[in-house]
């Protein structure tokens, strides 16, 4: 699956964006979808996942209350509402398709990625 994130930018603490995701070459229904970020000199961390229908989500405990993972299968995009956005969720943010079994949270378990959206949160 080739997945672009978009939605990316640079603004104040307090602030929300909203990060989009698209599949360009085949659906998405049938993937489990998740929402990873990598900030600079860290390793790449889990931030929120998304069944395949929709009906089942899961949080990192750093964003959870503050951030919305959703999908819409007939645009074929996931998308990552967040909120009450800090410093410390400066990062690059990555959407995935879980291709593997185990656990959702893990991103060993996801075969297809996006190129990364950078978001740069300022105090």
């Amino acid at each position: 699956v080739q997945l672009q994130a978009s939605g990316g930018g640079l603004v104040q603490a307090g602030a929300s964006l909203r990060l989009s995701c698209v599949a360009v070459d085949r659906t998405l229904s049938s993937y489990t979808m998740g929402w990873f970020r990598q900030a600079p000199g860290k390793e790449r961390e889990f931030v929120a996942h998304i069944s395949s229908s929709g009906g089942s989500t899961y949080y990192a405990d750093s964003v959870k209350g503050r951030f919305t993972i959703s999908r819409d299968n007939a645009k074929n995009m996931v998308y990552l509402q967040m909120n009450s956005l800090k410093p410390e969720d400066t990062a690059v943010y990555s959407c995935a398709a879980k291709s593997r079994t185990g656990l959702p949270t893990s991103s060993n378990n996801y075969g297809s990625w996006g190129q990364g959206t950078l978001v740069t949160v300022s105090s």
